[in-house]
């Protein structure tokens, strides 16, 4: 335990703090459906969902790996530069769950991670060849492969059940939700509680007390798993709000297709070590089940807006990791002080602001803006 100094400590206790957040960022990934179409009640479904996050954080490591030793060249990296990474990750999630807008909670720990990095050690620490394979490449096929994928579900499933009884058919779904949100539940924990396992392993590897190429402790990944299950229980509401009802008018055979086409690529994924968006992947999931029934509304406007945001986190964070690495490297601990002190201050700021229209369990499912087909829009939404 000597190797645990007291930054070391700091960067643990941050890199938890992110797992929170990305709990909290990332419930609606697994739940927003669910909860849209009336499968489960908001704090039950929160509920499940965090319990199965804790669970699904023991089922691999192959993640937590390609973040330890994959994206950067762990013997270059500090404690400082990664604690400045996570200040530019948490501070987006932040920011974004503030506006309700399903970001990538991923993206935004690499983007902070690759700025600190590439200003504490040069633009050698970042293995950009690496970056492109596990992180852009899944970033722009897993949503696509997840939405197309739904759409054949969502298509397939309303010609199957065409002549059943509508109430049957939607009782039957809803418990079928059940099921399928539970796996995407398990698949989260499977695949972002790894990311901070490989944020923490990395700091342990930086400072000796791990070897090279090694995988997360039992603590570590138990602690992660702790994290991102009690955000997750927090739930993110606002996000769950844009994704159940901001996107597309969800039933629940299209809340099943979503759900059932997003579990199989984040587990594929998570497998095979790429450290994809589950964000992505499940909105992915939600446009294609919208396509995939006939005269579903498709609020496109909404769509652009967290396509626009998927495309700035990765470098919106690294611009904040980049600039908070700065300050470390040039200001040591009282740089580090002065980092966590505008970090708090900003995150405290963005809490206080989400209170003035506050969205929870009770309000959810007050819809967003509907627009009428052939005539004009109707505005029945409820600030988000």
């Amino acid at each position: 335990m000597d190797h645990i100094t007291f930054l070391v400590a700091v960067v643990i206790v941050t890199a938890l703090a992110f797992d929170f957040t990305n709990g909290f960022h990332d419930t609606a990934n697994a739940m927003a459906t669910s909860i849209a179409t009336g499968a489960l009640k908001p704090k039950t479904a929160v509920l499940i969902s965090g319990a199965l996050n804790i669970v699904g954080a023991f089922l691999s490591t192959e993640v937590a790996k390609t973040i330890s030793g994959g994206i950067v060249d762990d013997t270059l990296v500090t404690p400082g530069m990664i604690f400045a990474g996570l200040v530019g990750a948490i501070l987006w999630n932040l920011l974004t769950w503030l506006l309700g807008l399903p970001s990538s909670s991923s993206h935004a720990l690499f983007g902070g991670l690759i700025g600190a990095v590439w200003v504490g050690a040069g633009s050698n620490g970042v293995h950009f060849d690496k970056v492109v394979e596990k992180i852009l490449i899944p970033a722009v096929a897993s949503p696509l492969v997840a939405g197309i994928a739904a759409l054949l579900a969502t298509y397939l499933a309303y010609r199957i059940t065409a002549r059943a009884r509508k109430d049957s058919v939607t009782k039957g779904f809803r418990l079928g939700q059940i099921a399928s949100a539970s796996l995407v539940s398990l698949a989260h924990g499977t695949n972002d509680a790894q990311k901070t396992m490989g944020v923490i392993t990395l700091t342990l590897i930086s400072v000796g007390a791990l070897g090279h190429d090694a995988g997360p402790p039992v603590w570590v990944i138990a602690s992660a798993g702790l994290a991102i299950g009690l955000g997750t229980y927090i739930g993110g509401w606002r996000i769950i709000r844009t994704m159940g009802k901001g996107l597309t008018d969800i039933q629940s055979p299209q809340g099943f297709a979503a759900e059932a086409a997003s579990t199989t690529v984040i587990l594929t994924s998570a497998h095979l070590g790429f450290a994809l968006s589950t964000t992505q992947v499940c909105s992915g999931g939600i446009l294609g089940a919208g396509l995939g029934r006939r005269l579903a509304e498709v609020r496109w406007g909404t769509a652009g807006r967290m396509v626009i945001a998927w495309l700035v986190t990765l470098p919106a964070a690294a611009a904040v990791g980049g600039l908070s690495a700065t300050v470390v490297k040039h200001g040591g601990n009282l740089g580090t002080a002065l980092i966590a002190l505008i970090a708090a201050a900003v995150a405290g700021f963005i809490v206080i602001a989400s209170r003035r229209n506050p969205v929870h369990a009770d309000n959810v499912n007050e819809t967003h803006e509907v627009t009428i087909r052939g005539g004009a829009s109707t505005d029945v939404r409820t600030a988000a």
